[in-house]
């Protein structure tokens, strides 16, 4: 009697063998992070979030490089091209500090009396019968 299973594991196996390099690296990660069921489509998806990432940094970095009056983008240019975009695409949040006084300052102000008595409103007894 022949094992489906086994055949459908070679078959994922075979499979993985054809991928290029990067969608490799993709499936890696995320098995790594404990993902291990998700559509086909999503490694390509990560692909190409991946190249257009990086086609922008280097872009960045190259506009930097000339910038700088240099011959060929170098480490430096590429650092400085993912921190602009780490600023750029992420905001840090204010210190906890700051957060703290403008809660205090938001609960000096009390809140407003309440003119509604507790419990559900009913209708008036006229309206009941």
């Amino acid at each position: 009697m022949l094992d489906t299973n086994e055949g459908k594991e070679q078959t994922i196996a075979d499979r993985d063998e054809d991928l290029p390099r990067d969608a490799k690296i993709v499936k890696t990660l995320l098995k790594s992070m404990g993902v291990d069921d998700y559509e086909p489509h999503v490694v390509h998806q990560f692909l190409e979030l991946w190249y257009r990432y990086v086609a922008d940094v280097l872009t960045d970095a190259q506009v930097y490089s000339e910038h700088a009056g240099k011959a060929a983008i170098d480490c430096d240019d590429v650092k400085l091209a993912i921190q602009s975009k780490i600023n750029f695409s992420f905001s840090q949040p204010p210190p906890q500090e700051v957060l703290l006084e403008l809660a205090r300052n938001r609960n000096k102000v009390p809140l407003p009396k309440s003119m509604a008595p507790p419990g559900i409103a009913l209708p008036p007894e006229q309206d009941t019968h």
